[in-house]
């Protein structure tokens, strides 16, 4: 066989030993793209236009219309309340709302259905339940709920929670009820378990990510002074395909910050401090940008809220730490996260036919004071909606509301066959 030929003969059988992996490669490129559902028209003028640079470069008509909008959080207040106020925003969002299907109700447990008066929680294996929980806990109907990762504290435990390793598959008479927690989508709940705890309402206990639970140690310092000439905020240390393509598709469009690890734009992951030296004046010494994040946060008029998937009432702090640092959180995740939030506090990204609908928003947003102080008007005006339930069903208020539950099954006192029973 000439020379020649033998070489394309080799070549053909390398590509052709390799052509699995480049299926695989090309299969999930494409599932990812389909997972957000995005226009295949525009996907592809996203990529022949260079749409995934994450530069912070913007037009020269984008520069006019930032550089005559305001700077000042608190002068944007001042215009809202001469050309709108509380009395018209009240008008249009109540107070309080009726039933809602996504929240439990906190005080479901009444008080005459309670069987102790005393309840203690053992946390035997944990992942992400902070130590700053465990406490001894006045609740209401006169119980006290002791919670506690030492058994030298809650020795003789009424429940034992796990939240990574499973719980014992069998419960004799007398030891801890079992209770079992999983806030990740997947919501697996094991079948040798009495308690489940997940953020969905249909599970025994429902613990949101909303409160302070979540977020210790941080510098809480607030800004009221907003970037002008970057707007939006993006951080993420897990980068899921599927999230960093959507996120590339929208900060193409929009002047942005990216810290952390995906799509990092700010020359390294803890540029934080160097960028915002005084937000580590009131947390921890580290270096670390995630112990800083809300302080960062404060500066950016926007902030991108991505969820590791789109799945229903998995709303995580991802928003919720963008609503406690005073900017307006560009969100996209579960189909009902208005269930979960202040009226008017976000702006959904699902909403919107496009991403180039959505970028020309926030631009108008960004430049009008009136407008972008109607998405503080809740907090200012004390009209919370769906999101005062949400809070109310927070880790914050987790304990006394298991605790609760515990005291309605009866504890470790309750007997195998009336549990037996009772579930049948």
């Amino acid at each position: 066989m000439p020379a020649r030929a033998c070489r394309r003969s080799t070549i053909i059988r390398r590509l052709c030993s390799r052509f699995p992996l480049y299926l695989v490669a090309f299969t999930t490129l494409f599932l990812c793209i389909l997972s957000f559902r995005p226009n295949l028209g525009e996907f592809l003028y996203v990529i022949l236009h260079g749409g995934f640079s994450v530069s912070t470069s913007i037009s020269q008509a984008d520069a006019l219309l930032l550089n005559s909008s305001f700077t000042h959080l608190l002068v944007a207040y001042g215009e809202w309340d001469a050309h709108v106020g509380c009395t018209l925003f009240t008008q249009k969002h109540p107070w309080l709302l009726g039933p809602n299907p996504s929240l439990q109700d906190p005080h479901a447990v009444s008080c005459a259905s309670m069987r102790l008066r005393h309840v203690s929680v053992l946390v035997k294996e944990w992942r992400w339940l902070p130590d700053n929980l465990d406490n001894l806990y006045i609740c209401p109907c006169g119980l006290t709920c002791l919670w506690s990762k030492s058994k030298v504290i809650a020795d003789g435990a009424d429940a034992d929670l796990y939240e990574t390793g499973n719980p014992p598959r069998k419960r004799k008479q007398g030891d801890p009820l079992r209770v079992y927690m999983d806030l990740e989508p997947g919501r697996k709940s094991p079948a040798h378990k009495d308690i489940f705890i997940s953020y969905h309402a249909n599970d025994t206990v429902q613990a949101t990510y909303a409160g302070a639970s979540f977020h210790m140690h941080r510098s809480y310092f607030t800004s009221p002074i907003k970037k002008n000439d970057i707007l939006v905020y993006w951080s993420s240390s897990h980068c899921v395909p599927a999230r960093s393509m959507l996120a590339m598709r929208l900060l193409a469009q929009l002047p942005h910050h990216s810290f952390g690890k995906c799509l990092n734009n700010v020359g390294g992951r803890n540029a934080l401090l160097q960028m915002f030296p005084h937000c580590g004046s009131s947390a921890s010494d580290s270096n670390y940008w995630a112990y800083h994040l809300h302080c960062a946060m404060s500066h950016y008029k926007f902030v991108l809220s991505i969820e590791n998937t789109m799945t229903e009432s998995y709303v995580t702090e991802k928003l919720f730490y963008a609503l406690d640092a005073g900017a307006v959180p560009i969100y996209f995740g579960a189909e009902n996260v208005e269930d979960f939030v202040p009226p008017h506090s976000i702006i959904n990204g699902l909403k919107f036919a496009s991403i180039e609908s959505l970028a020309a928003y926030v631009k108008e947003v960004a430049a009008d004071p009136v407008l972008y102080a109607q998405f503080h008007a809740w907090r200012r005006c004390g009209v919370m909606g769906s999101y005062h339930q949400t809070r109310a069903v927070s880790l914050d208020s987790l304990p006394c509301r298991l605790c609760a539950v515990v005291s309605k099954y009866g504890g470790k006192a309750l007997a195998s066959q009336e549990w037996m029973l009772r579930e049948e």
